[in-house]
């Protein structure tokens, strides 16, 4: 069995929680994998799967909750500016600090993949990879994606989802129900809701500053201050070898994810056939198996 460590690290006067799970037979030269979970806000639950790499894999993997969210300290008090991608990218900083990490992967599942490109265009020393997992280069082009998906979306859908949001009723059981066909079409495929996902999204839900400040009521109505967001334009600054991955039905639409294919030279893209937002919940095997073998592509030889 692989070993299973919580830890906490001082932050922002408060703490990170994180956990480190070690392999049961350590590879000889296997570096550890460093997971950021998305949102902004939803915790690490839905990602604690990818755990699985440790054994597969022979490596250390590395999850912790991000500042604001899940078992880290929590601020609802504090101003909208205070939630930047800047407090994030020091935390990850932080993290590595504190575990004394100097090669690593690095793996970001939508937020987390933002969040993935805003530490790998600032180069760090030691930055292997970078796996980039059903994440937008920019929010305008995520909004123009989820636009085209909600076109898709029956009528009456669509109609309770208009309302509410020129109402600005979105707390409306009404409106949680429409926007729920959106989310079984495109972020996740499993019936029912694995508990994973349902872990962080009721984590969120009973506090969700930082998801609310950032993006906005869901996944689709983001006026949040995130919205301007880009990564595009540095994209040539990042070094790091890239898999950029996604699913086929996800609400990443490839439009949203091509950027990172043409703008990081050497990078790869795989699309996972069936899957949505969640590719690694609907397709856990397969996936763990693409990154698994990426992964191990680069570490040291």
């Amino acid at each position: 069995m692989p070993k299973v460590t919580e830890d906490a690290l001082p932050f922002e006067g408060g703490q990170t929680w994180l956990q480190v799970t070690e392999p049961t037979d350590p590879k000889p030269g296997a570096l550890p994998l460093v997971v950021l979970h998305g949102g902004p806000g939803m915790a690490h639950d839905y990602v604690k799967n990818l755990a699985a790499l440790a054994d597969e894999t022979g490596r250390s993997v590395v999850h912790y909750d991000q500042f604001g969210c899940g078992r880290s300290t929590h601020r609802p008090e504090a101003p909208a500016d205070y939630w930047t991608p800047q407090l994030f990218v020091d935390e990850f900083f932080a993290v590595v600090a504190h575990l004394g990490l100097i090669e690593y992967h690095l793996l970001g599942q939508s937020w987390g993949g933002m969040l993935g490109a805003e530490i790998a265009v600032r180069r760090p020393d030691g930055l292997r990879s970078l796996s980039i997992c059903n994440s937008p280069a920019s929010m305008q082009l995520w909004v123009e994606g989820a636009k085209e998906l909600r076109a898709e979306l029956p009528a009456e859908t669509q109609a309770a989802l208009d309302r509410h949001e020129a109402a600005g009723t979105t707390d409306d059981p009404d409106y949680f129900a429409a926007a729920q066909v959106f989310y079984d079409r495109h972020v996740c495929r499993v019936t029912p809701t694995p508990q994973d996902f349902a872990d962080s999204e009721a984590q969120m839900e009973a506090e969700p500053t930082v998801y609310h400040t950032m993006n906005g009521p869901n996944e689709f109505h983001v006026i949040g201050t995130m919205r301007d967001w880009t990564v595009i334009d540095r994209l040539p600054l990042v070094t790091a070898p890239t898999l950029v991955v996604a699913g086929e039905y996800d609400e990443a639409t490839p439009a949203t994810w091509q950027p990172f294919v043409d703008g990081i030279a050497g990078s790869s893209s795989h699309v996972f056939a069936g899957a949505s937002h969640c590719s690694h919940l609907e397709q856990p095997e397969t996936f763990r198996a693409v990154i698994g073998a990426f992964l191990a592509t680069h570490d040291p030889r």
